[in-house]
């Protein structure tokens, strides 16, 4: 799973639901492996401690009070403190040294030039990430298993890059498998300019994406035959935007700094990610990718405000349709990639373009209340399962 901040994680749990929903055979809490960057650290962080996606999605587009843990979007924009207070300090100091470096070789050096030395000053980083790691760590602690890569039941690979070698480093692995998890998703998140980098045994790590975007080769060289690349960052084209009411002209120029930026960390990232799925194609030809990622007219991607309660359930919904219409559309193209690993799609689902993600999230709690009903009665969830199975077959016969 791949970055792309807040609205990144919001969409990647709907097409995760998706997944879920519309194919039989596969449990999103007990795979080989789990590979995550960024954002999608988090996720795959979750996963891996067997915090299921519809807890997640109901933490996320809840209400705080209505769940635990709910998600709170500020966690990720809690301004860094610390660092700037580290910074405004080291401004005598710095402008001092800009002195004196001036006067005794004013020959080589304009005062301006000399002063240039106070942008140490500014901050590497304007937001705190030690808010996000606090969260996931109480979230593995009350639905989780460990925060500890080596007692995790699967292998969780976190990547993130350290800053002084500009080398990725892959967190659980052996040998870098003793870093807290909480720990190896707050430097892979930690993305140079919003986050400060992240110290770990004397070194500094910052978001892995700044060298590949969802690192899946990190999973086939873990031996997975089957991977799924849920990647949330596309770029942008607003052909239809005006048309569709979006924007005024259909210019990203009219939206400031942050949406031009963001257009060009987009595009970076996308084309980069077309080149390594190619590559893998040759690298491990025994094993089978799927990539799932938005359209590039997706605007509620691209425009979403994940700071808004609605937003976010809209987005969520939306990730979670617009899996299900891909995987629809791609159905002759899967179906024999799944077979081949045992797997099969639930037409059934893929044919309801009603169906939405409260349904679904209904349908596992009313499941979760039938199983308790049937312990109260004896009966084993096992053989009511196996009543639902009979059930839907009559149905269909």
């Amino acid at each position: 799973m791949a970055g792309g901040g807040p609205e990144g994680a919001v969409y990647e749990l709907g097409a995760l639901r998706a997944l879920e929903d519309s194919l039989e055979g596969i449990d999103l809490n007990d795979l080989h492996a789990y590979v995550g960057v960024s954002s999608g650290a988090f996720l795959a962080a979750c996963l891996a401690n067997g915090v299921r996606v519809e807890d997640m999605a109901q933490s996320i587009t809840s209400t705080p009070g209505n769940v635990r843990n709910p998600f709170k979007p500020e966690i990720f924009f809690s301004p860094s403190g610390r660092e700037l207070m580290h910074r405004v300090a080291s401004v005598p100091r710095l402008f001092t040294e800009a002195i004196k470096g001036y006067l005794r070789s004013p020959e080589d050096l304009t005062l301006g030039e000399s002063l240039l030395r106070l942008t140490q000053a500014l901050p590497v980083g304007l937001f705190d990430n030690e808010p996000l790691r606090l969260y996931l760590e109480q979230l593995i602690r009350e639905r989780g298993v460990s925060n500890d890569f080596r007692e995790l039941p699967s292998r969780l690979r976190i990547v993130v890059a350290d800053l002084d070698q500009g080398s990725a480093v892959v967190f659980g692995r052996p040998g870098k498998d003793d870093v807290p998890i909480s720990r190896a998703v707050q430097a892979s998140t930690a993305l140079p300019g919003l986050y400060p980098p992240v110290e770990l045994d004397g070194r500094y790590y910052v978001d892995g994406v700044l060298l590949k975007t969802v690192h899946a080769s990190v999973a086939l060289e873990e031996g997975s035959d089957l991977l799924f690349c849920i990647n949330p960052i596309v770029p942008v084209d607003t052909v239809r935007a005006v048309e569709e009411g979006v924007m005024r002209r259909g210019k990203l120029v009219d939206r400031g700094l942050p949406t031009v930026m963001s257009q060009t960390f987009r595009t970076l990232i996308r084309s980069r990610l077309g080149v390594g799925m190619k590559n893998y194609e040759s690298e491990f030809p025994d094993s089978d990718v799927v990539l799932l990622e938005p359209k590039r007219d997706d605007y509620r991607m691209f425009f979403t405000n994940v700071f808004s309660f609605s937003d976010r359930r809209a987005t969520c919904e939306h990730a979670y349709r617009e899996t299900l219409a891909e995987l629809r559309g791609r159905r002759d193209e899967l179906e024999p990639v799944l077979e081949r690993h045992g797997l099969r799609l639930r037409h059934e689902v893929l044919d309801d373009e009603e169906r939405d993600l409260w349904v679904s999230l209904a349908e596992v709690q009313a499941t979760e209340r039938r199983e308790r009903r049937a312990r109260r009665k004896g009966r084993s969830p096992e053989v009511e399962r196996l009543d639902r199975a009979l059930a839907r077959l009559e149905a269909i016969v």
